[in-house]
């Protein structure tokens, strides 16, 4: 059986991986999907610095609409980022009755349900897994593995980036500034990291992943997006000292008022699993309604790891290439008739617990004047301990750990709260969550 022919469109890191590890496991790979997988062309913006490197092995242009229209090729590989010009070689594929595989979770979060829909109507795949935690199979999990089950939530690290600076200001007390520039020399960071540290690229991956357990369709414009910037080491040593971690979360949870869909800073406690996944790595906890808490941890970047999603995409569509496309996994897990869209929860409507770090004055009556305003808004103390002022200090910092309350009502109590003349500066607040 002749072997499935590949365009790749860019050879970058995840380009090259790809190259390497089909040519090492072409044997194996053959193996499990009945046929060969063979490059036959790739498009690049430096054309002598690919052939530079990939030699006579693969023909090379600069061309992407010539390759994505070449009759000798079945399968695009997008590994080109960003929604455009990804979205009109997508598309144009597409239209030329080519399957995709795409590593581009930016794409999929603002133009995955146009691009399905077209998908669908052409009766071609589109392909995912490494566009969400690199090589953790999470996609695959979710549509498949998981299918028996109502899932209730996930939760997850999704961002190697943010992980390793929170794992760096744990460990070694670095200030967020210090953590990043080291995060930058170890090639972690990017030069402009600002997709990855004010949590746009983790609520990008959330969306899509939102939209495979819930049935609906992907909304990324509904995702409440904040990203770990101004966080102080303090707070991180301070949740230490309370039996916590904090990490960079996606959340997305199916409650009876709406579907939260949130990217933030989270106190964790210390012995969840999830707690404990540190460095570059990612994890996301899934909770079925049969299955329970299930848990999917590696490297969520890399050349390689994110290599090995890919081809395991192009194993899948090798291996469904010829059967009707009704008798395929459905892009969004559930059949597209059956997308249904829900309620999304505003975060101001997201119930759940809370840390606290009030600057105060030093003086007496300043707990009860904010346990006072706590009260009077039906947020209960769970946890609280008060920093011993230094020698000759005036102010001190108390640190609260709540029950569960609703954020309308937490920033209603924190603005009255900050506006007592004994609170001196902005309070600091960072959302629990117990993922029991």
């Amino acid at each position: 059986m002749k072997p499935l022919r590949v365009g790749l469109l860019g050879l970058g890191t995840v380009g090259r991986g790809t190259v390497d590890v089909l040519r090492r496991n072409q044997e194996e790979i053959r193996r499990r999907a009945g046929r060969g997988i063979e490059i036959v062309a790739a498009a690049v913006r430096d054309v002598g610095r690919a052939r530079a490197w990939v030699g006579d092995a693969i023909p090379v242009t600069d061309r992407p609409q010539d390759l994505v229209r070449a009759p000798d090729v079945d399968i695009v590989v997008e590994l080109i980022g960003g929604c455009e010009p990804a979205r009109e070689l997508v598309l144009d594929a597409i239209a030329h009755d080519k399957h995709v595989v795409t590593a581009n979770k930016a794409l999929l979060a603002h133009h995955g349900n146009e691009i399905f829909a077209a998908a669908q109507k052409m009766g071609v795949m589109v392909a995912f897994e490494a566009a969400v935690a690199g090589g953790i199979p999470i996609i695959k999990a979710l549509r498949e593995g998981l299918t028996g089950n109502r899932i209730e939530w996930l939760a997850g690290i999704i961002n190697g980036t943010s992980n390793f600076i929170l794992s760096r200001m744990r460990d070694t007390g670095a200030s967020f500034d210090d953590a990043l520039r080291e995060a930058q020399q170890l090639g972690y960071a990017e030069a402009d990291p600002s997709f990855d540290i004010h949590g746009t690229d983790a609520a990008h991956k959330l969306s899509i992943l939102s939209a495979i357990a819930f049935g609906v369709p992907i909304r990324f414009d509904a995702a409440h997006v904040e990203g770990i910037a101004d966080l102080a080491a303090a707070d991180i040593r301070y949740a230490e000292q309370l039996g916590y971690r904090v990490k960079l979360l996606g959340i997305t949870r199916r409650t009876p008022a709406g579907i939260e869909l949130r990217v933030h800073p989270t106190l964790v406690p210390a012995k969840r699993l999830v707690a404990n996944v540190e460095g570059a790595m990612n994890a996301v906890v899934v909770k079925g309604d049969a299955v329970g808490a299930t848990l999917y941890y590696g490297a969520g970047a890399g050349a390689e790891p994110t290599a090995s999603a890919v081809v395991a995409d192009l194993v899948d569509v090798t291996r469904l290439h010829t059967a009707d496309p009704e008798d395929r996994v459905p892009h969004l897990a559930f059949q597209p008739d059956a997308l249904v869209p829900q309620p999304w929860l505003s975060i101001e409507d997201t119930v759940t617990s809370y840390y606290f770090r009030i600057l105060v004055s030093d003086r007496p009556g300043v707990l009860a004047d904010i346990a006072r305003i706590l009260a009077d808004f039906r947020i209960s103390i769970d946890a609280m301990f008060q920093r011993e002022p230094a020698e000759g200090e005036n102010r001190t910092e108390i640190i609260m750990l709540t029950h569960e309350a609703r954020e309308r009502d937490v920033n209603e109590a924190l603005r009255r709260i900050e506006a007592l003349d004994t609170v001196l500066a902005p309070v600091i607040r960072i959302r629990q969550e117990s993922l029991s």
